[in-house]
């Protein structure tokens, strides 16, 4: 079974190198959970070098790899191009600050692992007491906020959609996000209603940030976005596979 891991970042020259070695180093050391890995970095149009720093790194790491593109384009594309550039039986993103650590990569595999009924595993910091633990007051506020908005604008049932760890069955995975569009920080809602539209089955797995660092979330910018965002993501998916539906009952 071959894991491969979507690292996306933008202007991470701070924290990349030793990034690539903590996670790299996790992936080398648990191979008990799979046979082979790839740990993909996917460039965000960075401009501060953190390309070329993990371009430096696997030269002499062939399981390393980077992906990319020139001009910023946000989270949302960064994530899908890296999971469509993957090969992995499973594949899974998390935050290239470490933010839930490195043990979470363990977690996911051996949730999917354990539940052959799930396609697709959600992080959720709402599961337990101290998932939210370290957070500031308006920061905790604004991401339980947003999943309130999320239950009544877009119908989401789950209880966290914005915490940056999920995982896939590599072809569920890629075939979710073949149907993504959407680059901002809004990407998370229209995989998981993409993933139920295509008829995949969630699980949510509970995990807790270990690893503070400021958000590069703007909570009065970024939220009227994403909002809207959401609408719009709600209204293209609906159309997008109720026309495909009417095909097939067509055909």
């Amino acid at each position: 079974m071959k894991l491969s891991v979507v690292i996306p970042m933008y202007n991470e020259s701070s924290i990349v190198e030793n990034s690539v070695r903590e996670f790299d180093g996790y992936l080398s050391s648990c191979k008990g959970l799979f046979d082979e890995y790839e740990l993909i970095f996917s460039n965000d149009g960075s401009t501060d070098g953190c390309g070329e720093a993990v371009a430096e790194y696997a030269k002499t790491h062939p399981c390393v790899k980077l992906v990319g593109y020139e001009k910023n384009r946000g989270k949302g594309c960064a994530v899908r191009t890296g999971i469509l550039a993957s090969e992995g039986d499973i594949v899974m993103f998390t935050d290239c600050d470490m933010a839930f650590g490195v043990d979470v990569i363990g977690k996911v595999v051996s949730y999917l692992n354990e539940n052959a009924d799930k396609d697709v595993v959600v992080g959720s910091r709402n599961l337990k007491s101290d998932g939210y633990e370290g957070y500031t007051l308006i920061r905790k506020l604004a991401s339980k906020a947003y999943i309130r908005i999320l239950g009544i604008l877009g119908g989401f049932r789950l209880s966290d959609s914005q915490c940056g760890v999920k995982g896939f069955r590599g072809d569920a995975g890629r075939r979710i996000f073949s149907n993504c569009e959407t680059d901002g920080f809004a990407f998370d809602f229209e995989v998981i209603m993409t993933a139920s539209a295509l008829g995949y089955s969630v699980g949510e797995l509970p995990v807790k940030i270990i690893n503070h660092r400021e958000s590069k979330v703007r909570v009065l910018r970024d939220s009227f976005r994403m909002i809207r965002d959401v609408i719009k993501i709600r209204r293209r998916v609906k159309k997008k596979f109720k026309k495909e539906k009417a095909a097939i009952s067509g055909g």
